[in-house]
């Protein structure tokens, strides 16, 4: 019995020792103890497409969205170790600048208007020429571009893993401390994802929780209406939402348009991407939610205010311009040559426009620079 004893204590010991020995495993190896993320809580108001898809291969966590925000803000992604996405991308501004175009790292400016980032989740193809078809590819474009923030990414990702800050981060995030530059442009695209815009008075409106004024009605009547001749009846409108489509409360396309802006090209726009004739001069029309915050517009910021736009639209088109829209050569005037607004429609018209900035995403805390909390 002595010796009976004696065999299964040391059996015990044995298998006490193989389990510490196990857990440590554990702790230390990736395969044995995957990453364990929290899904990100992300509804859909209910006045945007339902139909928005995530990449299967980066689905929003808790923790990559909280990544990529501090990534967004991160100095050391940049040559100079001071630009971030969020110097050009600021939120008061709706993620604009207020500059004409774009200054870069080293002071130069960009040949464009930064564009505002908003309900990227269903954005098809990005920036003003469409060059980018996901935010994961597109992170990538103003980090390495020698007049934004002029580094390459491998550099950066060198910086970010010798900080303390950022390895644990990634572990959580990842399951790797490693960093990778798959890792930052998912990360970054995580953040993108969840900038989200649909509470401004326009959308409360719809939601029939305020009224709008009669003069905002009226702007958004002619908004939406296409002039012409309905059942005997000449319909004035601003024929605005052909290429800022408002049915689906994104106020954007998946379209390229030649506005009228230019004669001559001296941006080619789409036709850099595609290498077709026909899209010279054509640009992505932003998206209208927030616009009053984001001047000046147009991709090269040539008009400081809303009045105008509204003027060009209104008086300034250039219908010999090759490929013009035709939507931008209506006319409230029959058999006219321009659009032919009233002083008031106008006006009636930015009041509309003002009733999309939604002052809750300007202010959003999950959206700001976590490096001044």
């Amino acid at each position: 019995m002595p010796h009976l004893y004696s065999r299964l204590r040391t059996v015990l010991f044995l298998l006490v020792m193989a389990g510490l020995t196990g857990c440590g495993d554990k702790g230390t190896t990736g395969e044995q103890n995957p990453v364990i993320t929290t899904p990100y809580p992300l509804t859909l108001p209910t006045n945007l497409p339902q139909n928005a898809t995530v990449p299967a291969d980066n689905p929003l966590t808790v923790e990559g969205v909280e990544l990529g925000r501090k990534l967004f803000y991160e100095g050391q992604l940049s040559g100079n170790g001071t630009q971030s996405c969020g110097s050009c991308h600021q939120q008061s501004r709706a993620f604009t600048d207020a500059q004409v175009r774009a200054i870069g790292a080293d002071g130069q400016p960009h040949s464009r208007n930064t564009m505002s980032l908003v309900n990227l989740l269903w954005e098809k193809t990005l920036a003003w020429d469409g060059a980018a078809t996901s935010l994961e590819q597109q992170a990538r474009t103003p980090i390495e571009n020698p007049v934004e923030m002029h580094q390459s990414l491998a550099e950066g990702v060198r910086k970010l893993q010798k900080t303390d800050l950022y390895p644990p981060l990634f572990q959580k995030a990842f399951g790797s401390s490693t960093i990778t530059e798959t890792s930052v442009l998912k990360a970054l695209a995580q953040f993108e994802r969840t900038l989200i815009s649909a509470n401004s008075r326009y959308d409360r409106y719809l939601r029939k929780e305020i009224s709008l004024s009669p003069t905002e009605r009226a702007g958004a009547a002619l908004f939406n209406n296409h002039p012409g001749e309905v059942s005997g009846l000449f319909i004035r409108g601003g024929t605005c939402h052909h290429c800022h489509i408002s049915e689906n409360g994104l106020f954007t396309s998946p379209d390229f348009f030649n506005n009228g802006l230019d004669a001559r090209f001296t941006d080619p726009g789409r036709s850099s991407v595609t290498g077709l004739p026909a899209d010279r001069g054509k640009f992505k029309a932003p998206s209208l939610r927030n616009i009053a915050q984001t001047a000046p517009y147009m991709h090269d910021g040539r008009f400081q205010t809303l009045e105008q736009v509204l003027d060009h639209y209104n008086e300034h088109i250039q219908v010999s311009s090759p490929g013009v829209d035709p939507n931008v050569l209506l006319s409230n005037t029959p058999n006219g040559t321009r659009l032919d607004l009233t002083v008031q429609e106008k006006a009636q018209l930015i009041a509309f426009l003002k009733t999309l900035t939604d002052s809750t995403f300007l202010t959003d805390k999950r959206f700001s620079d976590p490096f001044r909390q």
